[in-house]
């Protein structure tokens, strides 16, 4: 698997680790068993009504009981240690400990990373998590990255992604023509906008609020509970149910602070990870149906579209990145667990 490009240099990203590393290395003594307690901090970009958050921040507390405080996972939400560029780089240098990324923040550092992030790869969420979570399928990619320091844990589901937007509904990929549409910093995103028809705007999240608001962007995609917990409904009332495709965050390590971990702990960390998984989606489902409903209360206009045309303009992003030999592969085993 090849690395597509190279970390870039950033100013805040530098910033950044100077704040951290004067506050130490991560270690702290007063564990349970007498020794060093390792403290992870993980990088989020959610809020702490997230699912994400929740799980993860469960994920800790079962981490810390079950190594008797010899491992501890610090969660910090709404990007208080940089947005996912920042801090998918801040774990690469060691800075940051750990950081929930998307994957199209992967896919910039290997491309192979691309083919769960394009539309119809995956038909649910439950078939994705399948996938995803799949060692046989997803190891050798997982690993791919520990050259730069980041090994990849494992991933959790963003939902379903659809388009909201400031002006009116959204039933085929014409009503998409002009519009400015966020999308995150990718090239299969801002390829899918483009083929829609739409002006792709690559854009930090926690920018989207003001940007539509401004009227920078005219709309986003996004899954119903970000839309929520980040009010964009509040100025993108629109939300037409595109269901382009279904998203995925990844949580990333430093691989030394990773393998750094002795046996027994680490052993613990992973069987937590996964149940952290089941937490998480279970939570999502969940979380999504309130959303919803917590959503058409306040007056978001929810409606359908054409999905065949939709399907049918999106269908080259297939042809043009799924082209290597290892990209084949992963999309072959992602469709065939869909069977």
């Amino acid at each position: 698997m090849k690395t597509s490009k190279a970390f870039a240099a950033l100013g805040s990203a530098a910033a950044m680790m100077l704040a951290l590393s004067a506050c130490g290395s991560g270690s702290d003594s007063g564990s349970e068993t007498g020794g060093e307690t390792q403290t992870l901090r993980l990088a989020l970009n959610q809020t702490e009504t997230h699912p994400s958050y929740i799980a993860l921040d469960s994920f800790g507390e079962n981490v810390s009981e079950g190594t008797n405080g010899a491992v501890e996972v610090e969660v910090y939400a709404n990007e208080t240690l940089g947005a996912q560029q920042e801090a998918i780089q801040l774990v690469s240098d060691g800075s940051v400990d750990m950081a929930v990324v998307s994957g199209t923040q992967l896919e910039n550092l290997n491309e192979d990373f691309r083919v769960f992030n394009l539309p119809q790869v995956f038909d649910s969420v439950e078939h994705q998590m399948k996938v995803v979570g799949d060692d046989a399928v997803t190891g050798e990619l997982y690993s791919s990255l520990e050259d730069q320091k980041i090994t990849v844990i494992g991933g959790f589901t963003q939902g379903t992604r659809s388009i909201y937007n400031k002006d009116r509904p959204i039933q085929t990929p014409s009503d998409v023509d002009g519009m400015k549409i966020r999308v995150q910093e990718s090239d299969v995103q801002l390829k899918m906008i483009e083929l829609m028809g739409g002006a792709p705007t690559p854009m930090a999240f926690g920018e989207v609020y003001t940007a539509l608001q401004s009227g920078v962007i005219d709309g986003a995609e996004n899954n119903e509970v970000s839309y929520l917990t980040q009010k964009h409904n509040e100025v993108a009332p629109y939300f037409s149910n595109t269901n382009h495709l279904v998203g995925i965050d990844y949580v990333v390590i430093n691989t030394d602070a990773y393998e750094s971990m002795s046996e027994e702990d680490r052993a613990v960390f992973d069987e937590q990870w996964d149940a952290a998984v089941t937490e998480h989606t279970d939570l999502w489902v969940s979380e999504t149906e309130k959303a919803h409903e917590t959503l058409e209360a306040a007056g978001t206009k929810f409606n359908d579209v054409d999905t065949e045309e939709f399907q049918s303009v999106l269908q080259p992003l297939i042809d043009e990145y799924v082209t290597t030999d290892s990209a084949k592969k992963l999309y072959e085993d992602a469709r065939a667990a869909a069977e």
